[in-house]
């Protein structure tokens, strides 16, 4: 394994470089022989050679953005459709600039020939450059080190894809240090969970010195550590970790971003939201829009606005609850808005007043945020920047994502903020929209996300574990 591990990037450059000439090649013959043809002003040798060449740009880009060059990293579904989602986005530019270059709407059915075609080359590239990673590259043994409580939760969660990794034995770290190292060289790579710092620290230097691949379960304190600066002030080292959110030019780029881009959105999806509206009115009567009570920057309170998608009084009870599996109280409209995500547009207008920001932390609801407050305080960090429509924990966690884990994500987001994070984070909210898993509710009889699952305990303050 260890041997093949160099030809790795090889076939994965390889693997991108095949799927984007291919792609491009379909574009060069219908742009060559139909459309440049039948334009008023055709372009000669250097003009087509830039067309084809502006196609395989914005492909790459867009494709990149999704994951779908990821061979290997992700699963074939994942990668069949990351490639397609992307490739519908050039392919629409694409014919929508052509439109442009000939000032009229031309005909789409050659650009449909070769999206058809596209479709099934990305269907049999990714099945086999996928087979040939696995091939060369077969699950790796790994062993898992545990702490207090097994790593049940992150357990699950890495056999999902035993095709790239298999844990085959699991150790506590109180057996002592000699005998996890004599463990460890048993296999290609260690997972390090939930353990004290000063094993952990161990453990590590351990792997650095004999070159074994760790994989490791960070600690809110290793997320802020990943966001300090480094400074060369004296003869050591520091890092600097400044903890004041978001700077000012950061605070005002992005506020000109939500004005515009939520004008621009509430123009462009007005349609579906006043059919949304209609749908809801004739299903389940009035009112409309639900609005629901949220915390965001700093503590403060604000009315959420969503389209409705349960029941009138779904709370009449008086206890806030997430939404669970086959939620009774959910409407037929409502579960399909919620599928598609459309009962989120009415927050649109929410970006628009200041309340929130179109990417951030996902606001929570203050009885609930409470509840969380009373197993970790730390859930209250997420509250140094705006509340978001869209964010980490939702691009890359789910509906039901542990508390605990949804707070690592939001202080990955906010520790490693850009202006350039915020942009793929929109473009990657595209490619979830449909993805089911993203839109799981909690168990049932839950009102919140489980905090045990992963038997979640408080950090103690001198970081030696949790309590």
């Amino acid at each position: 394994m260890n041997q093949r591990e160099q030809f790795k990037r090889i076939i994965k450059f390889m693997s991108s470089l095949t799927v984007i000439a291919m792609q491009m090649s379909l574009y060069w013959i219908v742009w060559l022989y139909h459309y440049n043809s039948n334009i008023e002003l055709p372009f000669f040798r250097k003009g087509n050679w830039l067309m084809v060449a502006l196609y395989g740009v914005l492909l790459f880009f867009f494709v990149h953005i999704y994951g779908g060059l990821k061979v290997g990293y992700l699963r074939k579904g994942e990668i069949i459709y990351s490639q397609i989602l992307g490739l519908f986005c050039v392919n629409a530019i694409t014919y929508i600039q052509i439109c442009l270059l000939d000032r009229h709407f031309v005909n789409a059915g050659p650009l449909f020939i070769i999206t058809v075609l596209q479709i099934a080359v990305i269907v049999l590239w990714a099945s086999f450059f996928q087979w040939i990673y696995s091939k060369m590259f077969p699950p790796r043994k790994m062993i898992l080190i545990y702490g207090e409580r097994p790593a049940f939760g992150l357990m699950n969660k890495i056999r999902t894809r035993d095709d790239k990794y298999n844990i085959c034995e699991t150790v506590n770290v109180k057996q002592g240090m000699e005998y996890v190292a004599g463990r460890i060289q048993e296999y290609d790579s260690v997972i390090i969970g939930d353990i004290p710092c000063q094993a952990r620290n161990h453990i590590l230097k351990y792997c650095f010195e004999h070159s074994i691949r760790t994989y490791i379960l960070p600690k809110i304190s290793d997320i802020m550590l990943r966001g300090a600066d480094d400074i060369n002030l004296f003869d050591s080292p520091l890092l600097l970790a400044r903890n004041q959110g978001f700077t000012f030019e950061q605070k005002v780029m992005k506020r000109t971003m939500d004005i515009i881009l939520s004008l621009i959105g509430i123009v462009l999806t007005s349609p579906l939201m006043l059919l949304t509206a209609l749908a809801i009115l004739i299903q389940d009567g009035a009112p409309v829009i639900h609005k629901q009570t949220r915390l965001t920057m700093g503590g403060k309170e604000f009315c959420v606005y969503k389209f409705r998608s349960m029941i009138k009084d779904a709370e009449k009870d008086g206890v806030a609850r997430l939404s669970a599996e086959k939620d009774v109280r959910v409407t037929p409209v409502g579960k399909v808005i919620r599928r598609v995500r459309l009962d989120e547009l009415p927050q649109l207008f929410n970006i628009l007043k200041g309340d929130m920001s179109l990417v951030g932390p996902r606001p929570e609801r203050p009885q609930i945020a409470a509840e969380y407050r009373e197993y970790m305080p730390e859930f209250d960090y997420r509250l140094k920047v705006k509340g978001g429509l869209t964010g980490f924990a939702q691009i890359y966690g789910k509906y039901n994502t542990t508390p605990y884990d949804k707070l690592k994500l939001d202080l990955m987001y906010i520790e490693n903020y850009s202006f350039r994070l915020d942009l793929k984070l929109i473009f990657m909210t595209v490619k979830i929209l449909f993805m089911k898993e993203s839109t799981e509710g909690v168990a049932e009889g839950q009102t919140t996300a489980a905090l045990e699952e992963e038997g979640y305990q408080r950090e103690r303050p001198d970081g030696y574990g949790r309590y």
